[in-house]
């Protein structure tokens, strides 16, 4: 699909499910990974990942540009467009749209990090896994209140 079928589908849709017309652009972004599609609140525009599409059909991605257009049409309205607000969520569920994204298979995403560094107290040997990088030198034990050494950790063969 390309970005000018993408388009009129996303005028369409608007058109049919919220009876507002679309009057901004819409187009693939390769670049989006953990999310479904994104909006702009200065331009307006609205982004859909293609992937989504590749992965899960056009069902699923219709799914993601009816809640772009919640977005879209709730901030031009001047309602509640986050995601937290009641209106958005009104209108969300009165037009069929998703409030999250699948996973795409094969993505791990930041949760699944194996934890990376290991942070050792000197006095009573208490370890804390972590999987960022920390300054030991500003935190001491829940323990003991002793002194943090950091070292790298392997988790079964995977770092």
């Amino acid at each position: 699909m390309t970005d000018e079928q993408l388009q009129a589908w996303v005028e369409e849709i608007s058109l049919r499910s919220f009876g507002l017309p679309f009057r901004h652009e819409a187009r693939f972004n390769r670049r989006l990974r953990s999310t479904g599609g994104r909006y702009f609140m200065k331009s307006h525009h609205i982004e859909i990942n293609p992937a989504q599409l590749a992965a899960f059909g056009m069902e699923e991605v219709e799914k993601i540009i009816k809640h772009e257009l919640c977005h879209y049409h709730l901030h031009i309205m001047g309602k509640g467009y986050r995601h937290r607000d009641s209106d958005f969520k009104a209108l969300l569920s009165r037009v069929g749209g998703s409030r999250y994204c699948q996973s795409l298979p094969g993505d791990q995403g930041r949760k699944s990090l194996p934890y990376r560094y290991k942070l050792q107290c000197t006095s009573c040997g208490m370890e804390y896994l972590r999987k960022r990088r920390i300054n030991p030198q500003r935190y001491r034990c829940g323990k003991c209140s002793g002194t943090l050494r950091l070292s790298s950790y392997e988790q079964s063969g995977r770092n």
